[in-house]
């Protein structure tokens, strides 16, 4: 039997779709509303997030709640007053300050390569305050270099430029060392040093592999380098730079869930 008009039954079928979605989402609502306990009513809540994703951000994850780094107010108040007030690097950065418990009694400096606006680097010296380390913080401050293909279509050159007077008044009570300049001319400024925590943030392939090589033959034994670009699809060079690095040594990368990739010096 013919259909006059003709049916687009891709349209149709998508129409179903967003109708029960719909659907869903009404009944969803309403149990959140009306939840007689706080538990049904979190889960009602977290439920319709996963909703809302599958609408908003096709392919993201809501993860499990209760989480009790949810709790941790001072570490979001940091947050919040270094300007993460979208808390969306949260989960990063509170992972970077757990690893931090690693090396706080090891010899050996620390580092930042790719420091944006300092917050990272801020919660480095915040939480190695008085161990006698000193923080060594390497930006252009004129954001990205020229990515190349390697590096996909995400960034372009000039994006995440910063403010070198911000880091500078964020980082000087720390004693801090700003090294102003691209990678890898940037390195020649620091003094021949060991380094027992390394966070690497600059997003393309050819910075993150010459910071990588930089940096890995002058860690101490149990340091940690963190790449922060690891697990982003936004990001495939510094994948490649960290992964192609480190097949010739004998450390894996973990990759977390938050999307770092990390590397403890055997």
């Amino acid at each position: 039997m013919l259909l006059w008009p003709p049916v687009n039954v891709r349209s149709v079928l998508s129409a179903n779709a967003r109708g029960r979605r719909a659907r869903d989402f009404a009944y969803l609502l309403r149990r959140w509303k009306t939840a007689p306990s706080e538990r049904e009513r979190r889960h009602a809540g977290l439920t319709l997030l996963g909703l809302a994703a599958e609408v908003l951000v096709p392919g993201y994850i809501v993860t499990e709640d209760l989480k009790r780094w949810f709790e941790d107010n001072s570490f979001l108040e940091d947050l919040r007053q270094l300007g993460d007030e979208d808390r969306r690097s949260a989960d990063r950065k509170f992972l970077l300050r757990e690893l931090l418990k690693l090396v706080a009694n090891l010899p050996g400096d620390t580092a930042e390569a790719g420091v944006f606006e300092g917050a990272s680097s801020w919660l480095i010296c915040d939480f190695l305050g008085g161990t006698g380390k000193t923080h060594y913080a390497i930006d252009s401050f004129e954001g990205l270099s020229s990515p190349t293909p390697i590096d996909g279509s995400y960034w372009r050159a000039g994006d995440l430029a910063s403010s070198e007077r911000i880091v500078h008044s964020r980082l000087e009570p720390f004693g801090a060392v700003l090294c102003k300049g691209w990678i890898p001319e940037a390195f020649t400024h620091l003094p021949e040093t060991q380094f027992c925590f390394v966070h690497i943030d600059v997003d393309l392939y050819q910075p993150t592999l010459d910071s990588m090589e930089y940096f890995y033959p002058r860690m101490v034994t149990g340091g940690v380098v963190v790449c922060d670009d690891f697990g982003f699809t936004s990001c495939p060079g510094a994948r490649q730079a960290v992964t192609e690095y480190m097949q010739r040594r004998p450390e894996p990368v973990l990759h977390h869930p938050t999307g770092q990739g990390i590397v403890v010096k055997r």
